[in-house]
């Protein structure tokens, strides 16, 4: 479920690389201008903060920017949701290294600015290195076995991973009672003492004196 879940957001970071990406690169694409013609430099060589256009272009650049580094950066996220979105362009950028036009004919909407700020991403080796940034998680053993042992209850525990099991309290278990046995000793009669012999021998002379009448 989590790996599905990661094909999901990698197709979502590949739209977004491609139309907030692409377009906001074109926006901001400027050819560097020497150093006596600041009238080509950008907003004249002034303020940006009034350019509505490079302001928006600057936000979708950094929006794409952010969830590819969440997506690279949290180790809950799948490997997938980044790697194969890095796959695609380091070979789309390997394509064009071997093929130019092969590699300019497979982009879409050309015509568009998406397209063209995608093409030009191409062509100065943005993809590439935004590609070699991306597979870092797929190359991270940890990434693929994290979040795994707490599918049952929903809790991800950092530190513990499948082959780690959760230690579980066990509660002793409780001992049956044993009764000891009691040896019963036979109640024998006491021997006679000096208070016993005392008493017969009231008892005695009690018997021997005459009645009166």
């Amino acid at each position: 479920m989590r790996h599905q879940i990661g094909i999901i957001l990698a197709v979502i970071m590949t739209g977004v690389l491609f139309f907030a990406g692409g377009w906001g690169y074109l926006q901001l694409l400027r050819l560097p201008a020497p150093a006596d013609q600041l009238s080509q430099l950008p907003a004249g060589g002034g303020s940006l903060l009034s350019e509505n256009n490079v302001l928006f272009a600057l936000a979708a650049l950094a929006g794409t920017g952010l969830l590819a580094g969440i997506l690279i950066a949290v180790p809950q996220i799948s490997p997938l949701a980044a790697g194969l979105p890095g796959l695609l362009l380091l070979g789309w950028t390997g394509l064009y290294l071997v093929s130019v036009r092969q590699g300019v004919d497979l982009i879409p909407l050309r015509s568009d600015p998406f397209g063209a700020g995608f093409e030009a991403m191409l062509f100065n080796g943005i993809l590439g290195a935004a590609g070699m940034a991306m597979i870092v998680p797929m190359l991270v053993p940890s990434r693929w076995r994290a979040g795994r042992a707490d599918d049952s209850d929903g809790e991800y525990l950092p530190g513990l991973d499948e082959s780690t099991p959760a230690p579980v309290s066990v509660a002793p278990a409780a001992r049956p009672t044993q009764l000891a046995p009691i040896r019963t000793t036979s109640l024998a009669p006491l021997p006679p003492g000096p208070q016993h012999d005392i008493s017969t021998q009231e008892t005695r002379l009690a018997a021997d004196r005459p009645r009166q009448p």
